[in-house]
Order: structure tokens, then C-alpha cells, then sequence
């Protein structure tokens, strides 16, 4: 499904920011000196659990700045600045942030919660789901907050949301939503596909890249990347990686600072009661090979015109890989990404009224 070509007016939106105006500046330096002097009287139980959320998660929010120094036209190197939004994931200094934010970037600074700017340094990236891991050395005085980790695999639709970044450069700033929608598919500008994507009607702006997405326990259940808009601004369609995905690709990051990724060649699915519907196959990939069946693509004719009609009943329905019962596409992926190429899965699947099992050997995935 690609999002960003939905309506030819709408723009997918990758929620960095490159400049930081002025007056944001100004209305950043305000905010940030009142963010921990929050009166909590006379307030409601829901307005309780927010305050309580933001305080144990901002500062927990970096701001990221990024400069990079692409060619004029008349090939001189000119330095570009950007800005987007980094989380923290472990008292040593590391955060996870997207990969479009640093990509280009030939040095990184991090502006932590107190105001301290700190150099950063690239750890690992994984194009393919638009994460990174970066780093910063920190002075003994400082004391880093962390956001623990949630579980994607068991969200609902409706269910309260929480995104903390830095919109515009303004330094974590909280905005709340609900989950619209799960399994979105975002293919990006330069091609890259991301399966597994929650969208969001929390307000998500440029500079909310890389922050967190959290839930009404103040847990890291997402990390917000894209918008899709028409004026480039937000418009109640936010999209956040989940982070059962990123809790697997973290620590491969850190260790090896690259990820090898298996490859079933199953290009979408659909969810449904029983499982997860096959709506479309690489007719090259792994899974294909093996015998999977996708949607059927009749073409029929009705006079001077061609019908093209999609079966989809005709697919098969992944009820379970290896024996682990999958309900949602963060099921899958999250289990897939704990295997390497060249392993078998077996697959357990419904055709018709049948129960039939399919091993299929991964291969690796092409990263863009």
C-alpha cells in the first residue's frame, strides 16, 4: 500500500525539520524553562495521567541537529542544517532515532533535556526500517532518563496515544491522539518499503522524527516518522514504526552496527479473523518458490473492454510460523527478524477449509 500516493495531492512527509526559525527559537527557550513547574491541582484522573507520562518520559527526548554539506550548483560544498528527534534507550548514552534524520549527516549534535549540547556519533543504521542508534558521550554529572519498553503486538484501534518530539525545533513537546489504524505499509521517496506501520491522528509535525510514541502508560510502543499531508504539516495522519520491530534490530545495531535481514517474499497481507491473508507475493521470493498462494488476477473480456478482477479468497491465510500463532503483521515481522537468511520456517496456513504446513528457506532482503 503506498501511502504517499494515495491522493496526488497529499505528500508523505518525513518529519524532520530543516530550519529553525527565530520566534521557535524564542518559544522553545520559554517552554523548556516551564516544562518541570506543572500545578497538578484540581485537575482530572486523565489529566493526572498525562502530566505524570510527560514527566517521566520527556526528558527522555533528545533534539537532534544534524549538518550536512551538499554541492551548489556551482559545486561548492554548503553547509545544512536539520533538526529532528532522538529517544533514549539506555543510561550509557544510546538513542535510537530514524535513519532519515541522520542520513546525510556529516556531524550530529544532541541537545539534551537540561540544555546540554553534546556531540554525537553514528552507531549502527538499518534503511530498511528507517531506525538508527546513535550515541553521545556524557559527562559523569549527567543522569539519563529512560523510556521502557512496550508491546506492539497487542495494539487496539482506539486505543489513547502519546507523541513527545521536537516540532520545529520546539524542545519535547507532547501531543496526544489515538491509534487509527495498525499494518499500514509506507513505501518511501527513495523507494524503501516499511510493513507493520501505526498510524495516528496524534498532531505530528517536521521535527518529530525519531520521537517516541507512547502509550497511557507511559510506555515506548512506536517511534513517530512521516506524516502524510497536503501542506506538509500535520493533518491527523501520523505513522510510527513500532517498536517490537526496533527492539530487535537495537541490538544488532549496537553490536555489529548493520542488520542482515531475512526475506519471506510476501509483499502484503490482510488481516482477518483466522490469521493473516496473502494478498500479494514476490513471484521470485522464497515463499512463492515453496508454493504459497496469493489473490488470483483473473482477466476476462466484456466486449471491447478487458476486466482485470482480484481473488482474494482465493489466497492463502498464515495462521502461525513455526508453531507461534500470528494475528497481526507485527506477529510476523517481529518473529521473522529474529532469524537470518538461509533458515526455514514453516509456515501454517488455512487453503479453503484445509490446514496445510510450507517450509520456506529465507533469503536476505534487498536494502535500498
Amino acid at each position: 500500500m503506498k501511502l504517499n500516493r494515495a491522493v496526488p495531492s497529499i505528500l508523505l512527509v518525513i518529519v524532520s525539520i530543516n530550519f529553525l526559525p527565530a520566534s521557535f527559537a524564542i518559544l522553545r527557550a520559554a517552554a523548556s524553562a516551564s516544562q518541570d513547574k506543572i500545578v497538578t491541582s484540581h485537575i482530572s484522573e486523565e489529566e493526572a495521567n498525562n502530566i505524570r507520562i510527560y514527566k517521566s518520559a520527556n526528558k527522555a527526548v533528545v533534539n537532534i541537529s544534524t549538518t550536512a554539506a551538499p554541492e551548489d550548483s556551482m559545486f561548492n560544498l554548503v553547509p545544512h542544517e536539520g533538526f529532528g528527534s532522538g529517544t533514549i534507550i539506555s543510561d550509557d548514552g544510546y538513542i535510537l532515532t530514524n535513519y532519515h534524520v541522520i542520513q546525510h549527516a556529516n556531524a550530529l549534535r544532541a541537545t539534551i533535556f537540561d540544555g546540554t549540547v553534546l556531540t554525537a556519533k553514528i552507531v549502527g543504521v538499518d534503511p530498511a526500517n528507517d531506525l538508527a542508534v546513535i550515541k553521545i558521550d556524557l559527562p559523569l554529572a549527567i543522569k539519563l532518563t529512560i523510556i521502557p519498553y512496550g508491546d506492539s503486538s497487542n495494539l487496539e484501534v482506539g486505543a489513547r496515544v502519546f507523541a513527545i518530539g521536537n516540532p520545529f525545533g520546539l524542545d519535547r513537546t507532547m501531543t496526544q491522539g489515538i491509534i487509527s489504524s495498525l499494518g499500514r505499509t509506507l513505501r518511501l521517496e527513495n523507494g524503501r518499503l516499511i510493513k507493520g506501520i501505526i498510524q495516528t491522528d496524534a498532531a505530528i509535525n517536521p521535527g518529530n522524527s525519531g520521537g517516541p510514541l507512547l502509550n497511557s502508560q507511559g510506555k515506548l510502543i512506536g517511534i513517530t516518522t512521516a506524516i502524510l499531508s497536503r501542506s506538509g504539516q500535520s493533518a491527523g495522519i501520523g505513522l510510527a514504526i513500532p517498536i517490537n520491530i526496533a527492539k530487535q534490530i537495537v541490538p544488532q545495531l549496537i553490536a555489529n552496527h548493520q542488520i542482515v535481514r531475512p526475506d519471506l517474499g510476501i509483499q502484503a497481507v490482510q488481516v482477518v479473523d483466522k490469521g493473516l491473508r496473502v494478498t500479494k507475493l514476490d513471484e521470485k521470493g522464497p515463499a512463492a518458490a515453496a508454493g504459497l498462494c496469493g489473490a488470483k488476477l483473473s482477466v476476462y473480456q466484456q466486449g471491447p473492454f478487458t476486466i482485470q478482477s482480484l481473488d482474494v479468497n482465493a489466497a492463502d491465510i498464515i495462521t502461525a510460523v513455526d508453531n507461534v500463532n500470528v494475528h497481526s503483521v507485527d506477529d510476523l515481522l517481529s518473529y521473522l527478524e529474529l532469524k537470518k537468511p538461509g533458515q526455514v520456517v514453516t509456515l501454517t496456513i488455512l487453503r479453503g477449509e484445509r490446514k496445510v504446513k510450507i517450509a520456506v528457506k529465507l533469503t536476505t532482503a534487498n536494502v535500498l
